[in-house]
């Protein structure tokens, strides 16, 4: 007994000194992956009936799936943003797709801390691989991945380049790695597509985030797993008419539908199979229990391969889609697993967004929450503790294309959306009795509008890379 208090002893004074908490080898390991533009109702679990999610699936069945998650935002960026530091869409740095035009505006600058850096700080081994959104190379580059707590990146810079399935480059940290496509290009940053089709980008990020885990299997890592899947190449679509782009159709090759609703299912099939490598992974490696791993959407489902989406009705049973304020557009599946720590089968309703992974990852790894964040810790939760679950009173959302709109969800219950100009109208729908919000009551329920339009008002903070424009 006393070596072993003596090598306790040791441990603790080591860890100390490399800046490291004497818990360090008790802290799981963290996995966020995240699809890109995949519905609600886009899973089996969720609901779906005509693409094949069998690992997803039993994910759900292993773990807790939430049925009121929320993605930062409607569309990628500033979903990612919300998601890397913990702040609602009012408040974190980036606040819509900016594109190539002001690439400033789309980039994280020095003084915003993500929870790469929270959990770097603290010990952890962090990665991103797959797509970023939030910094690039040239005047972007405050925003590169290496410089906001993330030890290793492979993958895309800008959701432009990420558009193309099969590119001709990929970036590990800041060089560039060319790989053995031949692309069409269209615009700047390596969009377009493929001519030859030979590496295909999602497969090499399930390779890197394999190598990753293996690699660091005695240490407590962090790997954000951002894929590209079932997000259109917007590209192709456009000379082709079908953006749904695919190494093969898989087990609807032979389906009597068009080849954008075939690629379409086959993206969806083949991030799920990517899903169930990396679960196996961690069994066979006894990482199991000692690793929790989240997997969800960026946000909502998109209608840019032209593929059917009354043939998926990939939004379930809410309303909208990606760029809609409507819960389609922002509700998302959101399935964690943790064997023996997180209930097998279980379902939470507990209505939370991505800005919770700060604190919650802070809590796990033993590190503090950044100040002014708007996050709160899911862990009472996810270990069966729901009692204690802290929640928010309201959370928030705005969209700046096409004129400025806004939404709130107040005690998670009543939804306020405002369209066009701070002054205009407030629509109020009742979640609890209207999940597809096709009713507006704000005349029934005149408090409760009030208090949402108070929201609203004050819930934001002036950004002058994203001025309110009013519309129509």
């Amino acid at each position: 007994m006393y070596r072993i208090a003596r090598f306790q002893l040791g441990l603790a004074i080591l860890l100390t000194v490399l800046g490291i908490p004497a818990m360090a080898a008790d802290r799981p390991n963290l996995i966020w992956i995240m699809a890109d533009d995949l519905g609600y109702g886009e899973l089996g679990c969720y609901g779906q009936k005509l693409i094949q999610t069998p690992n997803l699936d039993r994910m759900a069945r292993e773990g807790m799936r939430f049925t009121r998650f929320y993605a930062g935002a409607t569309v990628c960026a500033p979903s990612r943003s919300v998601l890397m530091t913990g702040q609602h869409h009012g408040h974190t740095r980036v606040r819509g797709n900016a594109g190539p035009g002001n690439p400033t505006a789309q980039a994280l600058r020095p003084d915003d801390v993500t929870v790469a850096s929270v959990l770097h700080d603290v010990g952890y081994r962090t990665a991103l691989v797959g797509k970023w959104g939030l910094g690039d190379v040239g005047p972007a580059e405050s925003g590169l991945p290496r410089k906001h707590g993330f030890d290793v990146f492979f993958g895309y810079l800008n959701q432009s380049h990420a558009h193309n399935h099969f590119p001709d480059f990929l970036w590990r940290n800041e060089q560039r790695v060319t790989l053995p496509n031949t692309i069409v290009a269209m615009g700047k940053h390596g969009a377009g597509y493929a001519t030859k089709a030979v590496a295909y980008a999602d497969d090499l990020f399930a390779e890197e985030s394999g190598k990753f885990v293996a690699e660091n299997r005695d240490r407590p890592f962090f790997l954000f797993w951002s894929m590209v899947v079932p997000h259109a190449n917007n590209e192709r679509t456009r000379a082709l008419n079908d953006g749904a782009e695919v190494p093969d159709y898989g087990l609807y090759a032979n389906r009597d539908w068009p080849a954008s609703d075939k690629g379409h299912a086959a993206m969806i099939t083949r991030l799920d199979g990517y899903v169930g490598r990396m679960l196996d992974q961690l069994k066979e490696q006894g990482l199991d229990s000692r690793t929790l791993v989240i997997f969800t959407s960026d946000n909502g489902p998109h209608n840019e391969s032209h593929h059917d989406l009354t043939r998926f009705h990939p939004s379930g049973p809410v309303r909208g889609i990606k760029r809609s304020l409507t819960d389609g557009g922002i509700r998302v599946p959101m399935i964690a697993r943790w064997p023996g720590k997180i209930a097998e089968g279980s379902t939470s309703d507990h209505v939370a967004y991505f800005g919770d992974w700060m604190a919650t990852a802070a809590e796990l790894a033993g590190a503090k929450v950044p100040g002014h964040c708007d996050s709160i810790s899911l862990v009472p939760t996810l270990l069966g503790r729901a009692v204690n679950q802290a929640s928010h009173e309201f959370l928030y959302w705005e969209f700046h294309e096409g004129g400025f709109r806004q939404a709130a969800l107040y005690r998670g219950r009543w939804k306020g959306i405002r369209q066009g100009r701070p002054g205009a109208r407030l629509v109020l729908y009742d979640l609890d009795n209207d999940n597809g919000e096709k009713t507006d009551v704000a005349s029934l329920h005149p408090e409760i509008a009030a208090r949402i339009d108070a929201y609203l008002k004050t819930a934001r903070t002036d950004s002058p890379d994203w001025p309110v424009k009013e519309g129509k």
